[in-house]
């Protein structure tokens, strides 16, 4: 009972949800562990409790600097002082003494890049690390639906700090992708963690629509009856201000964009507006999402068709996270797919910049035009071939293979999305046999293939706005 008792000393909680303690105890135990919980299932507890458990201090390592931004202002609001965040945000000075002072934290998160430093790695080496986490673990694997190459590092970084524990957390992997993320991270003995991606309290529907513009008034429509707050999901940052100004245009209040082309104080701005309901509605990117922790989300609308169906589940997974009832609507129209074929070329280098980077490296930004996607692929495809060329030629023969494998890889996921739409069966069945699970049992309100009625999720009429301007003094005391 000493792990309850330290979960309601600590974080005021009477009971673990499922799969919690079973994952702590292992962590506790000092054995590598790879978990699987479903968004909301309170991953972050995993690491945290163990924190207050164990010896030394728990290394973080997250993807996002939103992400790692909210889960130190939750501590410090639970009054933690023993917690930093390791990225871009932080000032110089700070930097500094943080670095003469690291082995005083108990909650050290870092961004991969920032552990990639020698300075922060020399740091880290007088650190007593007791637990080594790797959070949306999902990022390292090449087949995950969010690969980040700089993940691909992490075995190596924590083989340099002396091989501590390691906790690795996703809310979807497929079995390829888990093995991935085992072997990269040389896992030894790993206790596998695996529980179900079905959130029983998100109702999934398609809608198919003839047109463009019937999305768009059908987007209207449910923004104006859902019970809120929402995302909506596009797949460019063109859509989400244009769909914004038009809801806004609509009368609909508290709505905003959010995509990766806005700096840095206006993502943290309209992130931190929607988390204190001061939005009612985010018209976004996948941009945002693994850095959003809202309890109360209660729908998710997809206007775009996602890539594949890992991206689909952890999207809709923004939903319901307080448990209470919630629904995903994905509008789909003929000729959604272009767009994805679309955005998966412009993912991957093309010839010309494999034959550039190979003649000038680094100089190859300054010649010919190039995303950043595409600039990390092309670094760590170039440092993973290394090996198996031996003449420049070789390599770029060996580059534009791995390059049209990966085309035909995201072509199949795109193909797995589509068949999604079409099949009669139950889409929460499909979801879960994807990731070679079994459905127990289906919920009243389940998905359109099955039984599913709206009224549980509209807007009721004596509902009153969630937030309203209460005067600059009370607005900074509830802040501060």
């Amino acid at each position: 009972m000493y792990l309850e008792q330290r979960l309601y000393e600590t974080f005021g909680y009477r009971t673990f949800r499922v799969g919690q303690k079973e994952i702590i105890e292992d962590v506790v135990a000092a054995n590598d562990v790879l978990a699987m919980l479903p968004t909301g299932g309170g991953k972050s507890i995993c690491y945290q409790l163990p924190g207050y458990v164990l010896p030394g201090s728990v290394l973080i390592v997250s993807p996002l600097v939103s992400l790692m931004e909210d889960q130190v202002q939750q501590l410090r609001l639970r009054g933690e002082k023993r917690v930093i965040a390791l990225n871009s945000f932080l000032p110089d000075e700070q930097k500094k003494r943080a670095l003469m002072n690291l082995q005083h934290f108990r909650f050290i998160y870092a961004s991969p890049e920032m552990l990639q430093s020698p300075l922060w790695q020399k740091a880290l080496k007088n650190v007593a690390i007791s637990l080594f986490v790797v959070d949306e673990a999902h990022c390292i694997s090449q087949w995950g639906h969010d690969f980040r190459p700089d993940f691909r590092k992490l075995g190596a970084i924590r083989r340099e700090l002396g091989n501590p524990p390691c906790l690795a957390l996703t809310a979807t992997a497929t079995e390829e992708v888990r093995n991935d993320i085992i072997e990269t991270l040389q896992l030894t003995n790993v206790r596998q963690h695996l529980y179900s991606v079905d959130r029983p309290n998100i109702a999934i529907q398609v809608d198919c629509v003839d047109s463009v513009e019937e999305k768009v008034a059908r987007v209207l429509d449910y923004a104006k009856t859902l019970q809120g707050p929402g995302i909506i999901y596009v797949s460019s940052r063109q859509w989400a201000e244009m769909l914004a100004h038009k809801l806004a245009a609509e009368g609909i209040e508290g709505v905003a964009y959010y995509h990766g082309g806005m700096d840095s104080e206006q993502r943290l701005l309209v992130q931190h507006q929607f988390l204190c309901d001061q939005l009612q509605l985010v018209c976004c990117t996948n941009a945002f999402g693994m850095g959003v922790n809202k309890e109360n989300v209660r729908y998710v609308l997809h206007f775009h068709l996602p890539s594949q169906l890992e991206a689909y589940v952890q999207e809709i997974g923004r939903a319901g996270r307080d448990g209470k009832n919630s629904i995903a609507v994905l509008l789909y129209t003929h000729g959604d797919e272009d767009m994805v074929q679309s955005l998966i070329e412009a993912e991957l280098p093309t010839d010309e910049q494999v034959r550039l980077f190979m003649a000038y490296g680094n100089e190859l930004r300054s010649l010919v035009e190039i995303n950043d996607v595409q600039w990390r692929l092309l670094h760590y495809m170039v440092e993973k071939e290394r090996t198996n060329a031996h003449t420049a030629e070789e390599m770029i023969a060996n580059l534009q293979v791995a390059i049209e494998a990966r085309r035909q890889w995201k072509r199949n996921k795109l193909g797995q999305m589509r068949s999604f739409l079409f099949r009669s069966h139950c889409r929460r069945e499909q979801i879960v046999a994807y990731f070679q699970q079994r459905l127990e049992k289906k919920p009243i309100n389940c998905c359109d293939r099955c039984t599913l009625s709206l009224d549980s999720y509209q807007r009721k009429q004596t509902d009153e706005p969630a937030w309203a301007f209460r005067g600059w003094e009370e607005e900074l005391r509830q802040m501060f």
